[in-house]
């Protein structure tokens, strides 16, 4: 038994190709050359992205699988591409393809919904990847509920293609990555599901110290939004949403004391970093997750199992990828959560 759950796909490499030299801001320029010179990227179809839920909801065995239309399962941190490619342009050649309103997209993968509590995230360590619940000391994890915020306060989930290698020190932070994707932050108005793979438009960067590791938080809206064609920076964000920022670093600043842990710290003293500096953060670890699977560096425990990834050795059949998934459990019912969750904390 399974659930199914379409989603829009906006495969592979989409407007980021060489003939766009009309682009006037650096980091888009980073972005172009970048993809140009990825042989990693591969132009597809518009498709649609399904979800498979394993396991029991709400236990430890819980998983969500991802799989295309045409019944393939991949990898949500490998598989999916980390330019999105506008509708419009499935199936034009690369060398004609156009920027929609000289703006870059990229797709998100959700990991979390907004008000949400359970710290659902990408099993790097995992073949296949799947979506599951992070474990504390062997216990399904969920945040805590910090007054004024219920759990998370936007979508928030990871960019593929992206990895902040943990044997990288940042210049400017001067720690190194915490092992994962790169987070990002949702601010739009749709609450999204675990699973969904949305467009977003990036909008600036903040760098949290998280115990010692630099864990770049994406700031991005969905492109669906209503306000996405208004908000293209971080100065719109503070002019139209008063509070919003502030109450990210808040939350990123106290979110794991209810846990017993100290207070988060932060790069640039706790200052958003702008479009233009996101985007080069954004390529820096794409770049690493190319080296990474194309096993050019310590895998770091990372589970690089992928399907389309060329001159990937990680690359494997579809049939593998199926016994992956019939490996698991079946879907079952879901377990009550413990009211616990719902509890204020005051800190």
């Amino acid at each position: 038994m399974f659930i199914m759950r379409p989603q829009p796909l906006f495969s592979a490499l989409g407007s980021l190709v060489t003939g766009l030299g009309g682009f006037w801001t650096p980091g888009y320029k980073v972005v172009l050359q970048a993809a140009a010179a990825s042989n990693l990227y591969h132009l597809r179809k518009n498709m649609h992205y399904q979800t498979e839920d394993r396991g029991q909801p709400n236990t430890p065995e819980y998983r969500i699988y991802f799989k295309t239309t045409e019944g393939n399962f991949i990898s949500p941190f490998h598989d999916i591409p980390l330019i999105a490619e506008t509708k419009q342009d499935v199936d034009v050649p690369v060398k004609k393809l156009k920027m929609k309103d000289n703006e870059v997209y990229y797709n998100m993968v959700v990991e979390v919904s907004r008000w949400s509590n359970a710290k659902m995230e990408i099993a790097t360590k995992e073949p296949l990847n799947p979506i599951k619940q992070d474990l504390k000391k062997g216990k399904l994890r969920y945040v805590a509920n910090i007054f004024p915020h219920k759990g998370y306060i936007w979508n928030y989930g990871a960019l593929p293609q992206t990895w902040e290698d943990p044997n990288h020190k940042d210049k400017d932070t001067k720690c190194c990555g915490d092992n994962d994707p790169i987070d990002v932050c949702d601010i739009g108005s749709q609450v999204c599901s675990p699973g969904q793979v949305i467009q977003v438009k990036v909008l600036g960067i903040l760098a949290l110290i998280d115990e010692g590791e630099t864990d770049w938080k994406v700031i991005a809206i969905n492109a669906e939004d209503p306000e996405a064609t208004h908000l293209n920076s971080i100065e719109d964000v503070r002019k139209s949403r008063p509070g919003h920022l502030e109450a990210t670093i808040d939350w990123f600043r106290k979110y794991k004391i209810p846990d017993g842990k100290p207070e988060n710290q932060f790069g640039f003293n706790g200052q958003f970093k702008d479009k233009d500096f996101a985007v080069e953060i954004i390529m820096s670890t794409h770049e690493h997750w190319r080296a990474l699977v194309q096993k050019q560096t310590n895998a770091e425990g990372i589970e690089c199992k992928n399907i389309t990834c060329c001159e990937s050795p990680f690359k494997c059949s579809a049939d593998e990828a199926r016994d992956v998934v019939q490996s698991a459990p079946v879907l079952g019912s879901t377990h009550p959560v413990s009211s616990d969750v719902d509890k204020w904390h005051f800190v």
